[in-house]
């Protein structure tokens, strides 16, 4: 099955301009210094959506295949208006910290002198973003019902309303001469959010600065052409001056180029970049099993009152060591689970005798810290205590029910090529993410079996 990766751009000018955006752009990357190998070419041909870079020659490992200058990134920072965001940094705070970026945008997009617009030229069609919080909300709840996605998108949508009300809208209206009437949209701001999400850049911190303000988002122009695999043959590096996009793997000519968004679980792709990779291409897959879930699964095992209670008290241990919380997941990959000392400590002390949790209680937390159990990679699952299985796999099955469909029937669509090219875009792109959710969760409970 071939791989789909970003929603097809719709080419064409930002508000008129030149017919030619792909001419239009590569001019403007001249201007500000943007240099593209001769080696790469920005195309529509040869991509898995819209417009991507391909090889026009053969490219090696540790080859650079573009330089873009920090003068050339799209941020608070290099926008025409960078003078005023900076003075009103303190009062664009946000939840998000995106405020400031996402003002520029609305400014430059409808500024006739932007420096932009060859930039914008290739961005996709606002319009037919494909994000789920643009679906309706039946067909959200419908098509991902289980995989962590509408939650999600229900918080993303009331943060963004409580942002543009309560801090966007009155600071355009306050500088008028600024944000033209047509720019002053919640449903503008929803699309520049979804493509903030999907579009930007967030330069890695140094460890000396993980204590410090995250960076802010910037976008990125030519490096955000590029599609994502998890199997990338490309990487973006980052400088003093400039961030450079390295070949990682041989890249036969014609061959695309694929960038990487990080590990990202098919669940997180739909949600933040509108697209999937279809099973069983993304090996950072992952299958959620919420916190709150396992402490069911316990509590199902229980016969008295006072046995429940003790459920209690022991998750309120957990909770005071923080290993879990009501909003909380263990995560599930392919070949190991990604929460492991949290899932492990939490196995533990709700498995462990009584009078062994009372002792654990009396030192608060502390003890010997020895993983008696070894690490908890998917090979090693079924070596855990069987009280320990047996609540992993009572887990598993409660998870297993919040799905609207079972694997048999997601099966069923995905290995019948007629019936699955009938679907539309929507249904196949959530049919692979429960698919690859419910097959790390099958897998997870034959391992506990």
């Amino acid at each position: 099955m071939a791989t789909q990766a970003k929603r097809p751009r719709v080419a064409g000018p930002v508000d008129g301009g030149d017919p030619d955006p792909v001419a239009c752009f590569l001019s403007w990357c001249r201007r500000v210094g943007l240099e593209l190998s001769p080696k790469v070419a920005v195309s529509r041909q040869g991509t898995v959506a819209g417009y991507g870079m391909v090889a026009r020659e053969s490219v090696q490992a540790g080859e650079l295949l573009f330089v873009v200058p920090r003068a050339a990134l799209l941020s608070q920072h290099t926008c025409s208006i960078r003078g005023l965001l900076e003075r009103e940094r303190v009062a664009l705070q946000s939840q998000s910290g995106w405020v400031p970026l996402l003002l520029a945008l609305l400014h430059e997009l409808q500024a006739p002198a932007s420096r932009w617009r060859p930039y914008f030229a290739l961005w996709p069609e606002l319009g037919r973003l494909e994000h789920p919080m643009f679906w309706p909300e039946e067909e959200r709840r419908c098509l991902l019902q289980g995989t962590g996605v509408p939650e999600a998108v229900e918080k993303d949508l009331a943060n963004i309303r409580s942002e543009y009300q309560s801090i966007v809208l009155p600071f355009m209206e306050a500088h008028p001469d600024l944000f033209s009437l047509r720019v002053r949209s919640l449903e503008l701001y929803h699309q520049l959010v979804a493509l903030v999400m999907a579009y930007s850049f967030q330069e890695p911190l140094e460890e000396e600065e993980d204590e410090k303000e995250p960076n802010s988002p910037v976008m990125v122009p030519a490096a955000d052409i590029l599609n994502h695999l998890a199997n990338h043959n490309a990487n973006l590096e980052y400088s003093a001056n400039c961030l450079r996009m390295v070949a990682t793997q041989p890249i036969p000519k014609g061959h695309e180029i694929f960038n990487t968004y990080g590990q990202m679980a098919n669940w997180q792709l739909i949600h933040m970049y509108g697209f999937v990779e279809p099973y069983p291409d993304n090996t950072d897959d992952t299958a959620d099993i919420q916190m709150v879930t396992v402490r069911e699964a316990a509590l199902q095992g229980t016969k008295t009152e006072a046995e429940r209670l003790l459920v209690y008290e022991r998750w309120d241990f957990l909770c005071k060591l923080e290993m879990v919380g009501e909003e909380g997941a263990f995560v599930i990959g392919r070949e190991e689970v990604l929460t492991e000392e949290e899932l492990t400590t939490t196995l533990k002390v709700l498995c462990m005798p009584a009078e062994e949790f009372r002792e654990l209680k009396d030192q608060d937390g502390g003890g010997d810290d020895k993983r008696e159990e070894g690490s908890l990679t998917i090979t090693n699952i079924p070596k855990l205590k069987a009280s320990w299985r047996q609540l992993l796999q009572n887990s598993v099955l409660l998870t297993l029910q919040t799905y609207a469909t079972d694997l048999k029937t997601d099966q069923g669509l995905l290995s019948n090529k007629e019936v699955y090219a009938k679907l539309s875009w929507r249904e196949q792109q959530a049919l692979q993410v429960r698919y690859g959710q419910k097959m790390i969760l099958h897998q997870l409970l034959e391992l506990t079996s």
